[in-house]
């Protein structure tokens, strides 16, 4: 277990792979921890790749500072994390809001960044209003009283009724609530619309066909902003595709890293 003891949070992170190969660094969604990538990272052992994945501040084994959380905030951790990691160079994929953090993250430091994968993301991920009524329930009844309606996002229909889709509720349910309103504020309060559109690097859009979060015609003209990027839509596949269908996932992934990033 490997803790990174920042000026702004404690943060639990994992390495994988060659420690010398090029760094990829994974991002989560909200109400997810690092296991999330299980599937992509055991893909892709024997491609001599350093594969990083953290929990950002509020969920995991990170610590959960006290809220309200700014995406500054949470970008600054994970700015502060690859320091820590001496990292100078990575590849990104962000999912959801990790995908957020990678937009800002390559803004303010695009020499920090070969490439940026962004997974079921936005520049905006609904309105402020949504967000608040989410917190209100949140505070009225627990993660417990939103569990089903986010696992229909999350998943397709056959998936929800698998063993494995009853523990990925259990991750969601067992996230810290402040941590978990804290990033609902973080993603309520952001436009990423003019630094997105600014940004000049190789970028990968990927969503799931039936994510109901971020619908793909969202992740697709996010995308879309950033000048030569490539997207794709993995079918059968809602929120979490790289949960749902790890190997086109991956290989979307691994096609972009030889392609586009000559890795």
């Amino acid at each position: 277990m490997k803790i990174a003891q920042l000026k702004s949070a404690d943060i639990h992170w994992r390495e994988d792979g060659d420690p010398r190969g090029q760094p990829v660094v994974f991002a989560n969604s909200l109400g997810t921890d690092l296991r999330l990538w299980d599937k992509v990272v055991e893909r892709l052992s024997g491609f001599g790749l350093r594969l990083i994945r953290f929990d950002k501040r509020g969920h995991g084994l990170s610590s959960c500072p006290a809220g309200p959380y700014s995406l500054d905030d949470l970008v600054d951790d994970t700015g502060q994390l690859l320091d820590h990691l001496e990292i100078n160079k990575c590849v990104f994929v962000g999912l959801s809001i990790g995908g957020m953090i990678g937009q800002v993250l390559a803004s303010r430091q695009p020499e920090r960044f070969r490439g940026l994968v962004l997974a079921d993301t936005a520049v905006k991920m609904g309105e402020p209003a949504m967000w608040q009524e989410r917190i209100a329930r949140i505070r009225a009844g627990g993660l417990e009283s939103i569990a089903d309606a986010i696992m229909e996002r999350w998943f397709c229909g056959d998936f929800l009724k698998t063993a494995e889709a009853d523990a990925w509720r259990n991750m969601l349910t067992r996230t810290p609530v402040e941590g978990y309103i804290g990033c609902c504020e973080a993603i309520g309060a952001a436009n990423l619309t003019e630094t997105t559109a600014a940004l000049r690097l190789p970028v990968l859009g990927l969503a799931g066909a039936e994510d109901r979060a971020s619908a793909p015609e969202i992740v697709r003209a996010t995308t879309a902003l950033v000048p030569g990027s490539r997207y794709h839509e993995i079918e059968q596949a809602g929120h979490l595709p790289c949960v749902e269908q790890p190997d086109v996932f991956t290989g979307h992934l691994i096609k972009f890293l030889k392609e586009d990033l000559h890795v």
